[in-house]
């Protein structure tokens, strides 16, 4: 008896000592289940997509659910700003060698350029004229802009760009007039004639000079991509100085655009602008595969059968290579991955999209806050531009530039000349995804967490930000990375930050120089434009002007 009553006060005494210990050990719980359940996403902080692309090749549309969190979470990057952009800037003033155009042009020699493709397109012929006319020591007689081709725009030059401003902008560099004069009564017939694409210093004096020497008035027909993608230093400013500075849209497009900006920053202090390329011919060019099945493959195949030099393509092989420009879901995904919460407003300025709304309901998701020119603008106010493709790309041209995020699924002009005029105006983000890298994870993405998806975004999308010194010089097309144009302030390798390996380069990704042109003389010295499309079959006009812009 003496023996139970010992070992049950034994009991209670150990129990006693024992309750502090599971107190605390009950509290430590209950404060950790609290911790997990404040910093979990609630249901209305998530997003469940069914996507209706499927990147997965034979996957049935609609079989990937992938829960996204709504924040954009604590980065390593700045998402608003490009770190060290204050270090460098805009630089195209020539040079005291670089004579003034009174002394260099030469009487009666007068040149003409006729435009091809979209407004961007053209951008880059007209930008290619002015220095071809200096090369040439020619009068420029003002850009015809094409006004026959797929995008069907009557526009001429001076309903879209402030001519006089054009004129008087350049005039130490080249002069230009608005039309041929007239001689013996008559205007001044123009010799028509082409030029090869990629033509050089050396080709113009060769080819086009003794031509205008004979004839005096000389017109290059379909001019796009006419002129070298390297050239000397002073004509690179100058392209630069056109690019930049000449070409301004006129006094009503300019002010409806910054009405749109304007909008835009109501609803929000910043905002991300998106290039989406997804027309259906666009897709059909490719390639590639986009998961909806036998109906597209039917409906894309009838698009690519318009162009008999067009023939199928690997669509794995393609995408392997970064040539499938990325959906709209993919867009959308690779932002919210970058850090972009779904409260950022977003602009996109697109064609006719391939599926529709639902192609772009998964973007929509994630970004419930879209926007286009269309959503911020009566139809009243754009129908003095609605019926005219290059004024609407114009007004898109100007929202994209004035964002704070710039974005773009595709390689096309437009992208190509609003990458380079944001470097050289501050280095503003602009996004390109690294399709080759991102590809792969797009196809696990079912297997994966948000996190490991998200991580590895970032760590791909290193080098593809528009960070300033993300390009070797040389590297690249000269209008997306214009370096010979952009300037670093004295000492800034010593202040320069660095940025979380944001600004590696990754030279496998950009395009090395056109090996088809000769520049044994030149080697090392300059920059480049290239296109894309170069491989296009040059009897396929149609389609090169459908995918250029």
């Amino acid at each position: 008896m003496a023996f139970q009553r010992r070992r049950h006060h034994y009991c209670r005494q150990r129990f006693r000592l024992m309750t502090p210990v599971i107190s605390g050990i009950a509290a430590s719980l209950l404060v950790l289940f609290s911790l997990l359940h404040f910093l979990a996403p609630s249901p209305n902080d998530t997003v469940y997509l069914h996507s209706p692309f499927n990147v997965e090749k034979g996957d049935a549309i609609g079989t990937i659910v992938f829960r996204v969190p709504s924040s954009g979470g604590e980065l390593d990057h700045h998402l608003w700003s490009s770190k060290n952009s204050e270090h460098f800037h805009g630089c195209s003033d020539a040079s005291n060698k670089f004579l003034n155009a009174e002394a260099i042009t030469k009487p009666n020699r007068y040149l003409g350029i006729a435009t091809s493709g979209g407004l961007n397109q053209q951008r880059t012929g007209i930008t290619d004229a002015v220095v071809a006319a200096r090369i040439l020591n020619a009068t420029l007689v003002v850009p015809k802009l094409d006004q026959k081709s797929f995008w069907k725009d009557s526009s001429n030059f001076s309903e879209i760009f402030d001519v006089d401003w054009f004129i008087s902008y350049l005039s130490k560099d080249v002069r230009i007039i608005k039309q041929l004069p007239r001689k013996g009564g008559k205007t001044l017939n123009a010799y028509s004639m082409s030029v090869p694409r990629k033509c050089n210093e050396r080709c113009y004096i060769n080819r086009i000079l003794p031509v205008l020497v004979k004839k005096h008035a000389v017109q290059l027909n379909k001019f796009d991509y006419r002129l070298s993608n390297r050239l000397a230093t002073e004509y690179q400013k100058l392209r630069c100085r056109v690019n930049y500075h000449a070409l301004r849209f006129t006094n009503p497009i300019h002010a409806m655009g910054k009405k749109l900006v304007q909008r835009m920053r109501m609803n929000s202090k910043h905002y991300i602008a998106l290039h989406l390329r997804f027309e259906p011919d666009m897709l059909a060019f490719s390639g590639c595969d986009y998961g909806g099945g036998e109906k597209e493959q039917k409906e894309l195949g009838a698009i690519r059968r318009r162009w008999k030099t067009l023939h199928r393509s690997n669509p794995d092989k393609a995408r392997r290579q970064g040539k499938c420009p990325l959906t709209p879901e993919e867009v959308g995904l690779m932002l919210r991955a970058l850090g972009y919460g779904s409260d950022v407003h977003i602009y996109v300025a697109s064609g006719e999209v391939y599926g529709g709304e639902e192609t772009l309901a998964p973007l929509r998701a994630l970004f419930p806050n879209f926007h286009s020119k269309d959503t911020i603008a009566t139809k009243e106010e754009l129908e003095p531009y609605s019926k005219f493709s290059s004024r609407m790309a114009a007004l898109d041209f100007i929202v994209c530039d004035e964002s704070d995020v710039f974005v773009t699924n595709n390689n096309g002009n437009m992208a190509k000349i609003l990458a380079g005029r944001r470097r050289y105006f501050g280095h503003k983000p602009t996004i390109r995804p690294n399709a080759k890298k991102l590809f792969r994870l797009f196809l696990s993405r079912s297997n994966l967490t948000w996190e490991v998806f998200a991580s590895s975004v970032r760590t791909f999308q290193k080098g593809f930000m528009g960070e300033p010194n993300e390009v070797r010089l040389g590297r690249g097309g000269f209008h997306e990375n214009p370096s010979t144009c952009i300037c670093e302030e004295d000492n800034a390798t010593e202040k320069i930050t660095t940025n979380d390996g944001l600004d590696v380069v990754d030279d496998s990704e950009w395009p090395d120089i056109d090996d088809n042109e000769d520049h044994s003389d030149e080697k090392g010295m300059f920059n480049e434009t290239i296109s894309d499309y170069d491989t296009i079959n040059s009897e396929d006009t149609e389609l090169e002007e459908i995918l250029s812009d």
